[in-house]
């Protein structure tokens, strides 16, 4: 179920990372399921956003787990008949270093026969703005609650593209950029129009920059059980 409009009680970056490693470690939810749940999920939002809108959707895809729910929005979307690109922030050694999960859901994205581009240095982002601008949407799946340091490179470079671009963005778990428990911009951050978060929103999103990055907040349920949610609740509480 995804939550628009009032998005419910927040909770910190080490709280939901912390859920997430109890449902994986002590319930025995595979972290692939968490992943696939959850870019279906944007992907429902996507469709929503879409909806009217021709051409090509684009996934800007970061290294780690934010950018493996791209590559299940991405296919998800490829197969409910959304033409749909990869766009992947780093270099063709990245992109093959990646987490188990992402390297799961970079294989079948090929296998899918899914666009994939490589962007790995700022030039390169300059060269995709046409693409850019004229995208009836933009999903951010560079980086999730993880990031802790500021931008740069290419991936600054990817959010100023994203934010200069004029298309609707659709934020995946948090805005780019975002710091997830306190609102600052690290560096730069994407403008999202709309962020879909998983299993809570981030006690960021109500702060400082928060609100200005994330747009419209939908929150996903992604398959944590709803007893962990709810001790993590009473404890943040």
């Amino acid at each position: 179920m995804m939550h628009a409009g009032d998005p419910g009680p927040a909770l910190s970056r080490a709280a939901v990372r912390g859920l997430d490693r109890r449902a994986i470690l002590e319930v025995g939810v595979p972290s692939i399921v968490l992943m696939e749940n959850a870019g279906r999920a944007v992907a429902d939002e996507a469709q929503r956003m879409l909806a009217g809108r021709s051409g090509a959707a684009l996934v800007l895809a970061g290294l780690g787990n934010n950018g493996g729910d791209g590559l299940v929005v991405a296919r998800t979307l490829l197969n409910r008949g959304q033409a749909v690109r990869v766009v992947f922030v780093g270099t063709r050694e990245q992109l093959e270093q990646g987490t188990p999960d992402f390297r799961t859901n970079l294989a079948l994205w090929r296998r899918h026969r899914g666009d994939l581009t490589l962007a790995p240095e700022p030039d390169d982002l300059a060269c995709l703005a046409p693409a850019l601008r004229t995208a009836p949407l933009l999903v951010d799946a560079l980086f999730g609650t993880g990031l802790a340091r500021p931008l740069a490179g290419a991936h600054a470079a990817a959010v100023a593209a994203l934010n200069a671009s004029g298309a609707p963005v659709l934020a995946v778990d948090v805005p780019s950029g975002l710091a997830a428990d306190t609102g600052e911009e690290l560096g730069v951050a994407v403008r999202a129009a709309a962020t879909v978060t998983f299993v809570a929103q981030k006690s960021g999103f109500a702060r400082a920059a928060g609100p200005a990055c994330t747009g419209r907040v939908v929150v996903a349920e992604i398959g944590i059980p709803r007893f962990l949610m709810e001790e993590a609740l009473r404890d943040a509480g």
